[in-house]
């Protein structure tokens, strides 16, 4: 049964990974559902325990350049009331996304020394949430590979570049983008979208007495577009159901026209430690009476946050340091760890003297899938054309699961040699496998701009991702190497 009516014009899908991490592809799901996955924590990798670190340290971006990961945060180690206490930039390196090294870079002197891995400082305001991106602009200048906004209220945004990610520069002296509306207090973000073809950035907002967040473009990184707030799929509005205090909108690296946010999700006055177990941590009483954790949503571009996954994505964990105020707040950017595996990098413990950032790990595209368990379950797309002659899945099945595909055309009959009675069953658990069909093979480039829909048997499996590709790769295992 096909739920869509009327005649829809096909998703172009080309040769796009789609994930499923919203209901863009789906007309109809039977027995099955859209499953939110959690990530593995990995441990503690790296701790703020620098003396121009402590424990206030946070804003936390991670890059990867394909050779070298890359991290940026705020170094924060006091508080002082009445006072602006002196951020500074910092930065750290790692070979595998796992072990990190503070670099000499000589910059900027502290108690007397530079033999230090600070980037910046003496730099009010722009030091606060100091926010880089490598720019995936084809027609960036190589000098300016990478790219970073920072500033907070009485600053507005600032621009800087870098050729190498460690010698900063100025774009101009003056704010790239203004909005006396805008909060800043938080990390703010920009990136390059292949999509949209031009520089977005999403910011801190306010809307209906919430923490929010707004969104602009650029096609040159210095002139912007009159800012407009965000909107949420789960509240119809741009008040959303709870404080957001980052939100972490980034292109995820193997689907880029899907932009995840990892936000972390503020819940002030929710005091979950008594006094005692707060004093035994010896977190700052000024943050011991919140709590908070990390929500998933999504967009495609535009102004609207998709919130499919209205729960809980980064749970505080059984450590009391983890269930106070400003903790579990996501670095910016998941990044690949492995051949089968990426990571998130989470703030944790803030305001404590163990403050420090864990690594949670995922599958590659392991966000969300479409799950069966007891019963079959049956997944049909929305009306799609594609190129490419082969299509490949990531997905897991259990021994006795499997999943079965069938292919129609847009009034949902089955084309000839690739119904589910033609279907070789996938069974396994891999990041990439051709589906096939008895006489057909894997082969589909007779269907090549045609309008179809695809039909998923799924039967105890999961479904994370879909692609239709032109060259046959290799099946594996997930964990094979």
């Amino acid at each position: 049964m096909v739920a869509t009516t009327g005649r829809a014009e096909p998703i172009e899908l080309e040769s796009r990974r789609e994930l499923f991490v919203d209901r863009h592809l789906i007309d109809s799901l039977v027995g099955a559902e859209l499953f939110l996955h959690q990530p593995h924590d990995e441990g503690p990798v790296f701790q703020f325990d620098q003396p121009w670190e402590g424990q206030f340290s946070a804003y936390v971006t991670v890059l990867y350049d394909g050779e070298k990961y890359r991290m940026y945060y705020r170094g924060m180690p006091e508080i002082v009331p009445g006072s602006r206490v002196p951020e500074r930039t910092c930065y750290a390196e790692s070979e595998d996304g796992v072990h990190w090294t503070r670099p000499t870079l000589n910059k900027v002197e502290f108690d007397g020394s530079t033999a230090n891995n600070l980037l910046m400082a003496n730099a009010p305001g722009l030091t606060h949430n100091f926010s880089p991106f490598i720019d995936s602009n084809p027609d960036a200048d190589p000098k300016q590979k990478f790219k970073a906004i920072c500033g907070i209220a009485t600053t507005q945004l600032h621009g800087f570049v870098s050729p190498d990610g460690v010698n900063w520069t100025p774009i101009q002296e003056e704010p790239v983008f203004v909005d006396r509306k805008g909060g800043f207090d938080s990390q703010n973000v920009a990136f390059w979208s292949d999509s949209e073809q031009c520089y977005v950035c999403y910011y801190r907002r306010s809307h209906g007495g919430r923490r929010s967040m707004a969104r602009t473009t650029s096609k040159d990184f210095l002139h912007w577009t009159e800012p407009v707030p965000m909107t949420y799929s789960n509240t119809e509005s741009p008040t959303p159901r709870y404080q957001l205090y980052t939100n972490q909108t980034h292109a995820y690296f193997r689907a880029p026209h899907i932009y995840l946010s990892t936000a972390a999700r503020f819940m002030p006055g929710r005091r979950v430690l008594t006094a005692e177990q707060a004093e035994s941590i010896g977190v700052h009483p000024k943050y011991a009476g919140d709590a908070a954790d990390a929500v998933l949503m999504t967009s495609r571009g535009g102004d609207l946050y998709d919130c499919t996954f209205d729960c809980g994505w980064v749970r505080p964990g059984t450590a009391l340091g983890n269930w106070v105020s400003r903790t579990n707040y996501p670095a910016l950017n998941i990044v690949p760890t492995g051949r089968e595996e990426m990571s998130l990098y989470v703030n944790q413990e803030y305001g404590q003297p163990t403050s420090c950032i864990h690594r949670y790990s995922m599958r590659l595209d392991g966000f969300a899938s479409v799950r069966s368990r007891k019963e079959p379950g049956v997944l049909v797309t929305k009306p799609i054309t594609f190129t490419g002659t082969e299509l490949s899945l990531n997905f897991a099945t259990s021994a006795a699961g499997g999943i079965q595909v069938e292919i129609q055309d847009v009034d949902g009959n089955s084309i000839e040699g690739y119904s589910l009675a033609d279907s070789v069953e996938t069974i396994g658990n891999a990041i990439d496998r051709r589906v096939s069909w008895k006489e057909k093979g894997s082969d589909v480039s007779s269907l090549v701009g045609k309008p179809v829909r695809l039909k998923f048997v799924l039967s105890d499996a999961d479904l994370y991702a879909l692609q239709f590709v032109d060259a046959k790769g290799e099946d594996r295992l997930a964990g094979d190497h």
